[in-house]
């Protein structure tokens, strides 16, 4: 079986602890790069998870001839210049979200990798999860009425984050509407298959130049009369997720909705005369995620189809997160 031969661009924390074993775990994909600023770590690592290249630039390694696509894991600041570099050398890219720091930076990642012919792909891997799916395909059944209102919360304690750099416009691009709410809105958006038609945003505190927000809250309008709400922050002493829809005829309810590599449990709940009549529950494998994005996105590229992710899915998330953030940017 013909493998995609992939470089992890940023090889921190994050990507040792889920994005190497998510590429090894791809029956059709293989980890042969890794690219950190020190080379002296990065051949380090690179011997250590048996890995045969390693590199100290994203230069040198989207200019080797044995890597065919990059999995880039660097600040949200630098994406935009290492995906164009990526796509300028031929290599296909699947990037973290958010895609970019900023919309122009997304729209020229967008540009340059059409222009090279190159596949581009956002980590959005929650639309992947099969819990996610399910809720889905309720809420297109029709068998729970119209929809009334969604909702996809995503909180935990930033304080505590060995991410230093959480805050800082600079890196960062935004506060937790960019880190976590980029997931929210797009799950909200795969869900309804409906596209936001407006919306308004509340932010605490207001973003300096040097600081983002702390918490964050969306109001949404669906294009077919839904209506929809993301709330996010970093200061909250339990990690806290749920996606929950409310149709006319009942409520889905699926708590811990962005978690892989678990048995999670979504409610249906079913109402008459104001009351609960029929409330049901169904357990919902959801494998490693991370592994199916990547499964995902080489099966796109051995047979030349466009993933569930596109960078335009990923501009339009940011889009919204960028506005709603408040974030002061020096955009024209």
């Amino acid at each position: 079986m013909k493998k995609i031969r992939y470089g992890i661009i940023g090889f921190g924390r994050f990507a040792e602890r889920a994005i190497a074993p998510a590429i090894r775990g791809s029956a059709n994909s293989e980890l042969v790069a890794i690219q950190k600023r020190s080379l002296a770590r990065a051949r380090e690592k690179a011997s250590q998870y048996g890995v045969p290249l390693a590199f100290d630039s994203a230069d040198a390694l989207v200019a080797h001839p044995d890597i065919d696509a990059v999995f880039i894991v660097s600040a949200n600041a630098v994406h935009a210049e290492e995906t164009i570099k990526a796509a300028r050398a031929g290599k296909h890219v699947l990037v973290e979200k958010p895609i970019a720091a900023n919309i122009r930076d997304a729209e020229r990642m967008i540009m340059e990798c059409e222009a090279h012919h190159v596949r581009l792909m956002v980590g959005h891997m929650v639309r992947l999860s099969p819990i996610v799916r399910r809720v889905r395909e309720i809420v297109h059944s029709g068998e729970l009425g119209s929809v009334v209102y969604a909702r996809a919360d995503f909180a935990y304690d930033g304080r505590i984050s060995a991410r230093t750099w959480l805050h800082d416009p600079e890196i960062a691009g935004g506060g937790p509407l960019y880190d976590v709410g980029v997931h929210c809105l797009d799950t909200l958006r795969f869900v309804l298959d409906d596209e936001v038609e407006s919306f308004t945003s509340e932010v605490q505190p207001r973003p300096t130049r040097s600081r983002t927000e702390d918490s964050g809250m969306i109001l949404l309008r669906f294009r077919r009369g839904a209506i929809g709400s993301i709330f996010c922050s970093y200061i909250m002493p339990v990690r806290s997720r749920i996606l929950e829809v409310v149709c006319s005829e009942g409520i889905l309810s699926a708590p811990e909705f962005t978690v892989p590599n678990e048995l999670l449990t979504l409610t249906v709940t079913r109402g008459k005369d104001d009351k609960p009549v029929n409330v049901s529950t169904e357990r919902i494998a959801v494998p490693n995620l991370y592994t199916e994005e990547v499964t995902h996105f080489s099966d796109c590229i051995l047979n030349d189809t466009q993933p569930i992710l596109t960078g335009r899915n990923g501009l339009e998330n940011l889009r919204i997160v960028q506005e709603a953030s408040h974030v002061l940017t020096t955009e024209t």
